[in-house]
């Protein structure tokens, strides 16, 4: 049997700019994965509902915390320690410093792939460097990832660019997207998805629309099309205040599900192989 992946949910948006309503996301995301109008099956054909393939570990308790990132590392810490594979429904991109933080202690060789109209790698934004504008510059400056890959990225400016050299990220941008990506990876993998990767058409219901984005098809040929151990993943940046209809947190739950595919379906291929 695969490790069993936990759902964890980090209702947190205390580091957002310009707009909040991001920590309301996880229980609307959690309705859409386990909504009777559809099931638990994914494109890959891994059932969900199976026992013992998936668990909700529930959301953190991060209202009004003043160490909401500490509680966040320590809650990753401790589902590693259980053996369980956690797939994070923030909240906006903060959570995802302190997510790697606990990721790294339990993978001394790590890559991130980050999909996200937004490099996020300013060394502070408005005052703030843990800001949701900030997680991957404390990421690589701490040396929590051996590689970072950002696909999706349309909004690059001079400070961020030269961030992105000085930290050796790779950026797949959208100028020099084709639709046919295949990563192959050697090092398990962590798999950070920020809905405004989207084009606002697919998913409108995020802080921060930025035109020119990704369709649905195209994030999920990308996740099923990468060639790696897939050993944790959040999903951020919804937006509920934003999202009247729910479309953008059916696109999330849709997302989970696939992502938890991913990370069950390798172990299973893992386990198979053998020696």
């Amino acid at each position: 049997m695969s490790q069993t992946i936990a759902i964890i949910g980090f209702p947190w948006d205390e580091h957002s700019s310009f707009q909040r309503g991001a920590a309301e996301a996880p229980p609307l995301i959690r309705r859409g994965l386990f909504s009777d109008a559809s099931n638990m099956w994914t494109e890959t054909g891994i059932d969900l509902g199976e026992k013992g393939r998936i668990t909700d570990a529930g959301d953190l308790d991060l209202y009004s915390s003043d160490d909401a990132r500490e509680k966040i590392e320590n809650a990753i810490s401790r589902l590693l320690e259980q053996n369980l594979a956690p797939l994070s429904l923030g909240g906006d991109h903060a959570v995802s410093y302190p997510i790697v933080r606990a990721m790294r202690t339990a993978h001394p060789k790590l890559t991130v792939v980050q999909f996200d109209a937004h490099p996020d790698l300013y060394d502070e934004f408005e005052g703030d460097r843990y800001s949701h504008a900030c997680p991957f510059a404390r990421i690589m400056e701490e040396g929590l990832a051996d590689r970072l890959i950002q696909i999706g990225i349309r909004t690059m400016n001079a400070h961020q660019r030269a961030q992105a050299e000085r930290f050796g990220v790779e950026v797949i941008d959208m100028r020099a997207w084709d639709g046919a990506l295949s990563l192959t990876l050697d090092s398990p993998v962590y798999i950070s998805v920020d809905m405004d990767v989207f084009d606002p058409a697919f998913a409108p219901g995020v802080s921060h629309r930025e035109p020119g984005g990704l369709s649905v098809r195209d994030v999920i040929r990308a996740i099923h099309g990468l060639r790696a151990t897939v050993v944790g993943a959040d999903v951020v940046e919804l937006n509920p205040r934003n999202d009247p209809l729910g479309v953008t947190a059916v696109v999330c739950a849709k997302l989970v599900k696939e992502l938890a595919g991913k990370m069950s379906g390798a172990r299973v291929r893992e386990e198979s192989e053998g020696p």
